[in-house]
C-alpha cells in the first residue's frame, strides 16, 4: 500500500509541476511540518535511515524547500524547517490528496470503514514494533 501511495503521490508531483522532489522527500518535508527540528529529531520522528535521510534533506536544501541552519547550542547540529516553498508544496500535496480520498470515502459508511482500517492498522503496527530491541509503545506515535 505504501508504495501504491508513493506511485500516486509521484503522479501528482508530476502534475504539480514539483519534478525536483522525489514522494519520499515529500514525506519527509510533512515529518518536518510547521517544526523546527535537529536533523535528529527528524531521524526520531520518521524512522528514517541516517544516511539516506541526510542525502534527501541536503537535495531539499538545494532545492529551496528546506532551510538548514546551525544550531546556536551546538554548531555541529543543524535545525531544519520549511521554506515557504516547501509549505507551499506541502498545501498543495495535501489538497491533492483530498481529491484524491474523495474517490474513496463517497459517504458516511465508506469513511467509518476507512477510520476503522486506519485502527486496526495502528493496532497492528502497535502489536508488530513492541518487543523489538529499543522500540515501545509509547515510541509509536499513535494517535
Amino acid at each position: 500500500m505504501h508504495r501504491r501511495y508513493l506511485d500516486r503521490l509521484r503522479l501528482d508531483l508530476n502534475r504539480l509541476g514539483a519534478d525536483d522532489v522525489s514522494p519520499s522527500q515529500v514525506m519527509l518535508l510533512f515529518t518536518i511540518g510547521d517544526n523546527d527540528l535537529s536533523v535528529r529529531d527528524l531521524l526520531d520522528r520518521g524512522h528514517y535511515l541516517g544516511s539516506n535521510a541526510s542525502y534527501s534533506l541536503k537535495q531539499l536544501v538545494q532545492a529551496g524547500y528546506v532551510d538548514r541552519t546551525p544550531s546556536q547550542r551546538d554548531k555541529r547540529s543543524a535545525r531544519i524547517k520549511l521554506t515557504d516553498k516547501g509549505k507551499s508544496l506541502c498545501e498543495d500535496v495535501r489538497a491533492a490528496d483530498e481529491a484524491n480520498q474523495r474517490l474513496i470515502v463517497r459517504n458516511e459508511r465508506d469513511l467509518l470503514a476507512l477510520q476503522e482500517t486506519v485502527n486496526t492498522l495502528r493496532r497492528l503496527e502497535v502489536a508488530w514494533a513492541t518487543g523489538l530491541p529499543g522500540i515501545g509503545p509509547s515510541d509509536l506515535d499513535i494517535r
